[in-house]
């Protein structure tokens, strides 16, 4: 195996947001495992990622009017949820109840964020943070595969 064919590898693994991937072929083995890959046996945990990066509107979702000054070096951290499996996502307990979560509204650790139904189970998805719920990406009543963003948090 060359190192470009390793490289590809790589690439396909992130592009993909494959938590471990392994080959084995004419007795060499390569395995790619991420550092916190998120455990499929707990399907009611979402898997979580801390983002950092200098906050801008594009980079937030936001409309393009100016964000507010942050200190010079201050750093903003965004944690999105993901979805930990396949189904439809719902943002309230049923149809015609409030939604769980607003943006901008401040969510604390464990606190319900939405439900994913899959197979005629309504998994509720929870928060790991306290903070401040930023960005939904997904409409209610919609399809989500595994993986896929569903808010973003401004931890605190």
């Amino acid at each position: 195996m060359e190192f470009d064919d390793i490289e590809k590898i790589l690439t396909l693994v992130r592009e993909h947001e494959l938590a471990e991937f392994e080959l084995e072929r004419d007795g060499l083995k390569l395995k790619v495992k991420k550092a916190h890959a998120p455990s499929t046996t707990h399907m009611m945990a979402p898997p979580m990622t801390a983002v950092h990066f200098q906050p801008s509107a594009a980079a937030l979702g936001l409309p393009a009017h100016p964000a507010p000054a942050t200190e010079s070096g201050e750093e903003l951290e965004l944690a999105v949820v993901k979805s930990p499996i396949v189904g439809t996502f719902y943002r309230s307990p049923e149809p015609g109840a409030s939604s769980f979560v607003e943006i901008g509204q401040r969510v604390k650790k464990d606190q319900v964020l939405c439900i994913i139904e899959a197979m005629k189970l309504m998994n509720e998805i929870t928060s790991e943070f306290d903070g401040e719920i930023v960005s939904a990406y997904v409409e209610n009543g919609k399809p989500v595969q595994y993986g896929e963003r569903l808010f973003a948090i401004r931890t605190s």
